[in-house]
């Protein structure tokens, strides 16, 4: 049986429309995901180009813009795999210099495997401090990672811990398997926020004595839940076994 089918099998059973559960359940979907090559996901070729890449093979052919500069890496490709209402899973192929824009997962727990290439990974959790009454007013969060990743490595992160507010830079070709548990769903409240960093003077609410002001880093919500531009995913084909429903 395709590894795919046996990783999408396992989510089946251990996840519900509320997520893992168990953290049993949701390690043996790790231990599953861990297995994972980009060979099981139609992935072979990709995996060996960027194994053989270099910077100076790099090809300058991103979206161009204003003034006709050559100032947006190429677009991210998405591999949709599959979605109930209980998990997704697709992975997201990234070209060199190219980023996914700091982003949550709210009440969600994702599980990410970086299948080839490496990647620079920036992950911030919230401080518990009262929320602004303005909801997109800089809030207080904490560093969880801020490191290289290379393949194969999994990570976990849950809905309020593990770095649930993250960006990624591709320093080589990539592609990162997401699975996420429930998937986003803007009807249920997880639709997708976006946040930038915020060189706030004054800080809109009162944190914790326990907390080094120093170790604060003040993120603030973009309006309307929109990406930051020159953010563009365009949909890719996914040429592994198919899931069924």
């Amino acid at each position: 049986m395709p590894k795919i089918k046996n990783l999408s099998d396992a989510c089946k059973v251990s996840f519900s429309p509320d997520g893992p559960i168990s953290e049993e359940a949701l390690e043996r979907v790790r231990a599953l995901l861990d297995e994972i090559r980009p060979l099981d996901l139609g992935l072979d070729n990709e995996a060996q180009i960027a194994r053989t890449w270099n910077s100076s093979t790099r090809q300058q052919n991103g979206r161009r813009g204003r003034g006709g500069t050559n100032q947006y890496a190429p677009p991210i490709k998405y591999l949709h795999i599959h979605e109930s209402e209980s998990f997704s899973m697709g992975i997201f192929c990234m070209p060199p210099s190219s980023v996914i824009p700091l982003h949550n997962h709210p009440a969600m727990t994702v599980l990410s495997k970086l299948l080839y290439g490496k990647l620079q990974a920036e992950s911030y959790d919230w401080i518990d401090a009262a929320d602004p009454a303005d909801p997109l007013k800089p809030r207080p969060a904490r560093c969880v990672r801020d490191r290289e990743m290379t393949a194969p490595e999994t990570t976990i992160l849950y809905p309020d811990r593990g770095g649930n507010i993250h960006t990624f830079r591709a320093i080589t070709p990539c592609a990162l398997f997401d699975v996420l548990t429930p998937p986003y769903s803007a009807e249920k409240g997880r639709d997708c926020s976006y946040f930038r960093k915020s060189s706030v003077k004054e800080p809109p609410v009162v944190l914790p004595s326990e907390v080094d002001s120093s170790e604060v880093v003040w993120l603030e919500e973009l309006e309307d839940h929109q990406p930051p531009e020159g953010f563009v995913v365009a949909r890719g084909l996914y040429k592994g076994p198919v899931i069924r429903r």
